[in-house]
C-alpha cells in the first residue's frame, strides 16, 4: 500500500462527520468518475447496481469479480479522489475468502467498501456473528497492508421490508447489528431505505459509527438528514437510472425525427 493510498484512506474517513455528512453521488465507470469529480466531489463511491448495469449485468454479484476489479482500477486511475466500492457481499460468505477478495480492490486503488449483510442470491440476512466474522477478517487483512480501509457495514433490514410503516419495529435490531459490526471493526453503518428522519435520528444517536443513508427520489433533503445526525449520504443507482432515462429520451427524439 502506497503512502498516497494511505493518505486517501485517512482523508476519506475524515469526511464522515455526524451532522455534517459527506455526499457521494454514486458513479459506475471512469467516465462518470471524472464527471462527478469535476463537479465538486470530495470523494467517489460506486453503486453496485450501476456498475453492473453499465456492463450489461444485473445486480447481485453477477458481474465477474475480475471485471469489477478492472473497473475499480480504471476509476481509481481517472482522478485523485478517494474511491469507495460497493462490494455487496464481497463475493464470498467465507470470511478469509471475502477478505482476499477485498484485498484485490485495495490493490486496484480502493480505500473503502460497502459490505452488506443480505444473503446474495438467497433470502434474508446473514447471522450477525457470521457477518461480524467477515468484517473482522477484512479489517485484519487491511491492517496487515497498513491501510485504514473504510468498511461501511450495511444492514438490509429496511431494504428487505417494503412497508415503511414497519420500519420503526426494525430499528432496535438495526442498532444491535450496527453495534456488533462496529465491535468487529466496521468504520461506518449503512441503513439503506430507512428514510423517516425521526427513525434515522434514533439510529444515529445510538451508533458509535457515522451513519449512511440512501437518498432516493422523493426522500427528505440533505439538510434534513444532516439535522438527523447522519455522516454520509449516498445516491445509489438513481444517478445511473436518471442518465439512462435521459439517454433514451434523446435517442427517441433522434429516431422520431429521422
Amino acid at each position: 500500500m502506497t503512502d498516497t493510498s494511505k493518505d486517501k484512506a485517512k482523508a476519506f474517513a475524515a469526511l464522515h462527520r455526524k451532522g455534517d455528512p459527506v455526499v457521494l453521488y454514486n458513479i459506475w465507470d471512469a467516465g462518470s468518475a471524472k464527471a462527478v469529480a469535476e463537479s465538486g466531489a470530495k470523494a467517489l463511491a460506486t453503486g453496485s447496481w450501476s456498475v453492473a448495469a453499465a456492463q450489461g449485468y444485473p445486480d447481485g454479484e453477477a458481474i465477474p469479480l475480475e471485471q469489477l476489479v478492472t473497473t475499480v482500477r480504471q476509476i481509481a486511475a481517472a482522478t485523485d479522489l478517494p474511491v469507495s466500492v460497493d462490494f455487496e457481499g464481497a463475493y464470498s460468505a467465507e470470511p478469509e475468502q471475502a477478505a482476499a477478495n477485498v484485498a484485490r480492490l485495495i490493490e486496484a486503488g480502493a480505500v473503502g467498501i460497502n459490505f452488506e449483510d443480505q444473503v446474495i442470491g438467497g433470502s434474508g440476512l446473514h447471522d450477525v456473528e457470521a457477518q461480524a466474522a467477515s468484517i473482522r477478517a477484512i479489517r485484519a487483512m487491511a491492517a496487515s497492508r497498513g491501510v485504514d480501509l473504510f468498511i461501511n457495514a450495511r444492514t438490509d433490514l429496511f431494504l428487505k421490508e417494503p412497508d415503511a410503516a414497519k420500519h420503526a419495529g426494525l430499528v432496535d435490531e438495526a442498532i444491535a447489528r450496527g453495534a456488533a459490526y462496529a465491535a468487529a471493526g466496521a468504520s461506518g453503518f449503512f441503513v439503506p431505505l430507512l428514510l423517516d428522519p425521526a427513525l434515522v435520528a434514533k439510529v444515529t444517536a445510538a451508533s458509535s459509527l457515522p451513519v449512511n443513508i440512501l437518498l432516493k427520489p422523493g426522500a427528505p433533503d440533505v439538510a434534513t438528514f444532516a439535522k438527523a445526525g447522519v455522516g454520509r449520504i449516498s445516491y445509489g443507482p438513481f444517478p445511473y437510472r436518471a442518465m439512462i432515462d435521459w439517454l433514451k429520451g434523446q435517442a427517441g427524439s433522434a429516431y422520431a425525427s429521422a
